[in-house]
This record gives structure tokens, C-alpha cells and sequence, in this order.
């Protein structure tokens, strides 16, 4: 069975086909997770459940010509947004690195050196002012393309490409160490 485009699935879906939408939700879950735990920290699961419950609510006005992932991470954004607004309110984000099984053959040291390496990166990610952690989280978190990642965040590419450049230089000063972009 050939998989069936965004386009497809969002038509099926407006007529009550909820498995044409829970296909959509399976595709773009994770990056959409990732994506949100960049700006909302613990909040990111709530933050993408609530903006798919509002995307299928809004189905009615996306406009099948256009692309459905950032219009869908445009609603995730403003959730996690909203999420991480209302957690700073309460208390000061803590971002959490769930624990990863330990590779086979692979020192219980490096494991740690690995968890603390990236728990300082998303410390640090943070702690970035909004405009760059939403940058750095579409891009690398939620993988979208610079034009993806251009869209969700409604400005021309080039504002993306420098935004993105500005903020891997803030994350390059605050480590103290060589990002790769």
C-alpha cells in the first residue's frame, strides 16, 4: 500500500476518517515532541497533545495546497509557548534528560560523561532567549528544514538562516566549545 501524502490524510480526516488522522499524529508525533521539549522542557508532551486536539479542531481551515508539518509545528510552537510561559509563572525550568539504556561494551563512565554533556546543552538551550531556542529546537530537536523551520516561525529564510546562525554562536560562547551546525 503506498503511504498516503499529508494532503490526503487531512481530506480523509475532514470527512471523519479518524484513522487518516491518527496516521497524521504517528507521523509527525516524535518530531513534534522533540521540537516541543526544546522550548517547554517537561510541559512538551501536554504542549503537542493539546495542538493536535487543536489541529483536528482546525482541520476545516488548512488549506490542502499548503505543507501540513509546519502548519502543525506552528501550532505546536504557540502550545509550547503557552506551556512555558505558564510553567516559568510556577517555577523556574528544569529541563530532564531521560535516562538511555547503556550500549553494550560501553564504559559506565562515558555513559555518564555522554548524559552530562547533553544535560549541559539543554540547560543551556534553556536558558537561550526565545527567538534562538525556538530556532535551534526546529531545526535539530524537531529536524525540519531551514524552509520549514522558516515558515513555522513565519519570516523569510533568511532571517531564519541568521537567527539560527546568532543562536549557535550564543550556544558556542555559553559551552565554551566547538558546535557544529
Amino acid at each position: 500500500m503506498d503511504r498516503r501524502s499529508d494532503a490526503e490524510l487531512v481530506i480523509a480526516a475532514r470527512t471523519g476518517d479518524l484513522d487518516a488522522f491518527t496516521e497524521l499524529v504517528e507521523r509527525y508525533r516524535l518530531p513534534a515532541l522533540r521540537f516541543a521539549y526544546g522550548i517547554a522542557g517537561n510541559e512538551a508532551e501536554d504542549a503537542v497533545q493539546e495542538a493536535f486536539v487543536k489541529a483536528f479542531r482546525n482541520l476545516g481551515g488548512f488549506r490542502t495546497e499548503a505543507a501540513f508539518k509546519p502548519w502543525l509545528f506552528t501550532i505546536v510552537a504557540n502550545e509550547a509557548r503557552n506551556r512555558r510561559r505558564s510553567l516559568s509563572r510556577r517555577n523556574k525550568l528544569e529541563l530532564q534528560v531521560r535516562e538511555q539504556p547503556r550500549p553494550v561494551g560501553v564504559a559506565v563512565d562515558e555513559v555518564f560523561a555522554q548524559h552530562d554533556q547533553r544535560q549541559r546543552l539543554l540547560d543551556v538551550v534553556s536558558r537561550l532567549p526565545g527567538r534562538y531556542r525556538e530556532v535551534i529546537a526546529l531545526r535539530y530537536f524537531a529536524e525540519l528544514s531551514e524552509s520549514e523551520t522558516a515558515e513555522v516561525l513565519s519570516c523569510p529564510l533568511g532571517t531564519a538562516k541568521s537567527r539560527l546562525s546568532r543562536a549557535l554562536a550564543v550556544l558556542r560562547a555559553q559551552l565554551g566549545e566547538e558546535v557544529t551546525s
